[in-house]
């Protein structure tokens, strides 16, 4: 533009027509993406928003590079920010566009695309329990990272866990992949628990960046502890400090016996196939030693294997009477599943995820810690040694 030295000199009628329709055109609204347009290495979690100042906004589209599969966002309540519902996906390519209005509505719109950090360079853990799920009194936190991590102090520290019972927890390294949080003892019956991953830019080991920030909340019922007699073949289960059944079983054969110690609930299915050659049961000829399709029921107690589940092939008499499996416990049951009057039936609807099944007098030995989640089995100096913090 030219410039007027003149006090009170008018720009040319042209030019001031064109200004003043600029003027009416442009939005005062003003938006930013973070990431920025070209980033990458981008977090997944907590990074990536859309913002806007002089305006709200209008509509938020992000979507996946090439896919083209939408990322769902919330809005926030005064309408100048927006955020995924979810994390990221690593490695990804994201496109954003973003519109806004101020005042007046005069529009505005905002793209940036982005790449989100590389698996090889960071590291995730995946936890149990769920967020939201109510589980039993020996339920520990289990997280297992998809790296191996040595900067294990860091990692922990970042990682919080409390509970409303107030009771202290502490956690335990069973090797670089998995670190478990408990308390002393069982958990207290209707406690919360709160586990906070703040592992978005804390560094696990050499290349790699931890990429999560999340809370997960879940709640501790009622208690249940069940035992399990080989010698007499029974499980007693008791409930809140009331046994409230005593349930015939049978339990490993002799030539493969039930571990011992205190086992934990950590799946249940209704049926399931159990195929003896995924455990190391075969015959001779390298044939399965047992291959049940539809085994009722179910609920596994150790990742190696044990169950504690229905059993309708066996004779009725054959409960409370003799020990004939591979190592897990069974319960009388039928084929189907469907009868709730049966002993499995009726172990399995009164059950959580959580639970602890303890084994005594069988002949096997005790069950390692870190099978499944048998890590009450740990005597507490040994657990609190296996902490880096």
């Amino acid at each position: 533009m030219t410039a007027y030295a003149a006090a009170g000199a008018v720009a040319p009628p042209s030019e001031s027509v064109s200004v003043t329709a600029a003027a009416r055109k442009a939005s005062t609204a003003e938006i930013t993406i973070t990431p920025p347009d070209g980033a990458r290495g981008a977090g997944i979690s907590k990074g990536m928003k859309v913002t806007v100042s002089g305006g709200t906004l209008v509509s938020v589209a992000m979507n996946s590079v090439p896919s083209g599969t939408q990322t769902v966002g919330t809005v926030s309540a005064d309408g100048t920010g927006w955020r995924p519902e979810t994390a990221l996906a690593r490695g990804m390519t994201y496109a954003v566009k973003a519109t806004a209005k101020d005042s007046r509505g005069r529009i505005v719109t905002r793209q940036a695309r982005f790449t989100t950090i590389d698996p090889d360079k960071s590291f995730i853990g995946y936890f149990t329990p769920e967020d939201g799920e109510t589980v039993g009194v020996g339920m520990p936190v289990s997280i297992n990272f998809d790296k191996p991590i040595t900067a294990r102090k860091a990692v922990q520290a970042a990682i919080q866990v409390s509970s409303t019972s107030g009771q202290k927890i502490v956690g335990h390294w069973f090797g670089p992949t998995r670190l478990d949080f408990r308390p002393r003892q069982y958990w207290k019956p209707g406690s919360d628990v709160t586990v906070k991953l703040a592992l978005d830019g804390v560094r696990g080991g050499k290349g790699i960046t931890g990429v999560q920030d999340k809370t997960v909340r879940f709640h501790v019922g009622r208690s249940q502890i069940s035992t399990v007699d080989a010698t007499t073949k029974k499980m007693t289960v008791v409930r809140d400090g009331k046994v409230v059944k005593t349930l015939p079983v049978s339990a490993g054969a002799p030539d493969s016996p039930t571990y011992n110690g205190q086992m934990v609930i950590s799946e249940k299915h209704d049926e399931m196939r159990m195929n003896g050659s995924s455990v190391g049961f075969t015959d001779d000829d390298g044939t399965p030693a047992y291959d049940i399709p539809d085994v009722p029921h179910a609920m596994r107690l150790s990742t190696s294997g044990t169950f504690l589940h229905g059993n309708y092939w066996a004779p009725k008499n054959v409960f409370g009477k003799a020990n004939t499996s591979h190592g897990c416990i069974g319960l009388s049951d039928i084929k189907g599943a469907h009868d709730p009057s049966t002993p499995a039936a009726w172990f399995y609807a009164h059950s959580l995820v959580g639970d602890v099944v303890t084994v005594k007098h069988s002949a096997d030995k005790t069950i390692r810690p870190d099978n499944g989640f048998s890590d009450w089995n740990m005597p507490w100096s040994s657990w609190t040694d296996g902490s880096a913090t």
